[in-house]
């Protein structure tokens, strides 16, 4: 079996090129069986996985827990919100206590960025990112990158633009680390205050005018308003906002080409997007929920082949 470079998924700048094509090739044959009347395929049989969650999730932990169900591992769900670590208890220390149980992976999303590579020095199981902080969150970049190859074909040369909260956004980093790895070209497009100070050393274009970065496009991935982690005021209102940089169905139909629209969830209807653009046959962002079981069935299917040393 082909392995991946790493024994753990803790960011997009930890993987090469060749694993990112990997676990597409992987992906494509899962997304195979997702579709099969008999969905489960017993690959992991005898491995056990945590998912070991200290921020809310819907969707991602949703994802992850049906594509280890799909390939028959046995799962344990941990949440902070129950836990001892409301008594104090350390992230090493928690983890320890659920590997002594004999836990082979770690599926982990932890508010701290750089969580994950800090566990993989104490830890001998593999640890897959599934979001620290406003770091990255490499799962979603890689069923992004996979849903615009479905979509557009190779990715080489195509025009992706992120558009909206940038600053306090995981996905950007790791979509924009993705992207690049695979020859597209990126813009971001936001408000100046919602956009990191030095997001052009990264080699992306930058823009505050959102119909010429749509022009310019073949892609747009529309990032939500976090406000959860905003402890400014960084514009004056929703509405204003949704005014300078919502997407319409009328602002679609007057482009000279059509492009596709992402979202990688929860979608703000009305706010970056409206409910008429994110139902429109442009929209992929239910295309990017299938395929984000099947990228994760890849992941935990390759690394559950890299030996443990």
């Amino acid at each position: 079996m082909s392995q991946l470079s790493s024994k753990h998924l803790l960011g997009i700048s930890n993987i090469t090129v060749d694993d990112i094509n990997l676990i597409f090739k992987t992906a494509e044959n899962f997304k195979q069986v997702i579709n099969r009347p008999i969905k489960k395929v017993p690959s992991l049989r005898d491995i056990t996985i945590a998912n070991v969650f200290f921020e809310n999730s819907t969707r991602t932990k949703i994802s992850f827990e049906l594509a280890e169900k799909r390939l028959s591992a046995d799962v344990i769900n941990f949440s902070s919100s129950n836990s001892s670590v409301k008594k104090g208890e350390t992230l090493i220390d928690t983890v320890n206590n659920i590997l002594a149980m004999k836990v082979d992976m770690v599926v982990m999303r932890h508010p701290a960025p750089g969580a994950h590579q800090f566990l993989s020095r104490h830890i001998d199981a593999n640890i897959i990112n599934a979001g620290d902080g406003t770091h990255e969150h490499p799962t979603q970049a890689l069923l992004d990158a996979f849903s615009i190859r479905e979509a557009l074909g190779d990715l080489k040369d195509k025009k992706i633009a992120i558009i909206g909260d940038i600053l306090h956004s995981r996905v950007a980093l790791s979509n924009i680390y993705c992207l690049q790895k695979l020859g597209a070209k990126v813009t971001v497009c936001g408000p100046p205050t919602l956009l990191p100070k030095h997001i052009g050393s990264l080699g992306v274009e930058v823009s505050h005018n959102l119909q010429e970065t749509l022009e310019w496009c073949d892609c747009a991935n529309m990032l939500r308003i976090q406000l959860e982690r905003q402890e400014d005021k960084y514009f004056p209102s929703l509405r204003e906002y949704s005014l300078q940089y919502g997407i319409t169905m009328p602002m679609l139909k007057n482009l000279k080409k059509e492009i596709i629209l992402m979202q990688p969830g929860p979608i703000n209807r009305g706010g970056e997007i409206t409910s008429e653009v994110a139902d429109s046959e442009q929209s992929i962002i239910l295309n990017q929920v299938e395929n984000g079981v099947a990228i994760r069935m890849a992941i935990l299917y390759l690394l559950a082949g890299k030996p443990n040393s």
